[in-house]
């Protein structure tokens, strides 16, 4: 599923949000508290909680997103040296025929104070995982990290740099949805936080289901992604 077919609805713009001039530099004296939002990794996961596309009331709302990460970020400059800045970016495909569908979107995020990096989805290997990952190795050097946030609905691509992050002792959180990152879950090293658990972000409850948790009456667990995936998939993709 594309950002297009799940882009979420936005508020009225604050231009007071989190992360303006997000790709300039701030100076030696400046570690930033960076969030990474994989918006085709989250679109994908919301999907398959929702079944379907979202409604208004299931759609994110960064503003209350910025607001939570500046607060993280008062937090995270309690008693340290020098300035801390948040940074909040959007990572996100565009598949051919929909800019003009996604533009308003990636307009009102950067009007609200965050910055977006868009890749066009030519083909399966067009991901943007190498350049969230390439972002967060740049911020790390470049007058360093005081707190990290990766939101993605497994986050698997980013277990290893996380850890090594958090193995520096700065805080490293995964934000995402439970059922599908047990791994940040249940990690010695790394904060999760559901995203459902952050005041503000969807309007009503998601309607989740997990096999710990089913009704007596039993439960349907919609598809990750459509059948017809598998007629374009790599050979040996599968399951046992």
């Amino acid at each position: 599923m594309s950002v297009s077919e799940i882009a979420p609805e936005m508020p009225d713009a604050d231009r007071s949000g989190a992360g303006a001039e997000a790709l300039t530099s701030s100076g030696p004296d400046v570690r930033r508290v960076l969030l990474v939002w994989d918006a085709p990794n989250l679109d994908m996961g919301l999907g398959a909680i929702l079944g379907g596309r979202p409604t208004a009331a299931y759609r994110p709302r960064f503003d209350a997103l910025g607001r939570w990460l500046l607060a993280r970020t008062a937090e995270l400059s309690v008693g340290t040296k020098g300035r801390v800045e948040a940074e909040a970016t959007v990572f996100t495909n565009i598949a051919p025929g929909t800019a003009d569908v996604v533009r308003p979107w990636v307009e009102a995020l950067r009007n609200v104070g965050f910055a977006v990096f868009a890749k066009p989805k030519i083909d399966e290997d067009s991901d943007v995982d190498a350049d969230m990952l390439a972002h967060i190795a740049t911020r790390a050097r470049d007058g360093g990290l005081a707190g990290i946030m990766v939101a993605s609905a497994d986050g698997q691509a980013f277990r290893e740099p996380l850890e090594a992050i958090a193995a520096r002792g700065i805080p490293a959180q995964v934000l995402g949805f439970r059922e599908h990152a047990s791994w940040a879950v249940t990690s010695d090293t790394l904060e999760f936080v559901d995203l459902e658990d952050i005041p503000g972000v969807f309007r009503e409850p998601l309607p989740r289901v997990s096999l710990d948790s089913l009704p007596d009456e039993g439960a349907w667990l919609q598809p990750f992604r459509p059948l017809s995936a598998l007629l374009t998939s790599r050979p040996g993709q599968g399951v046992a």
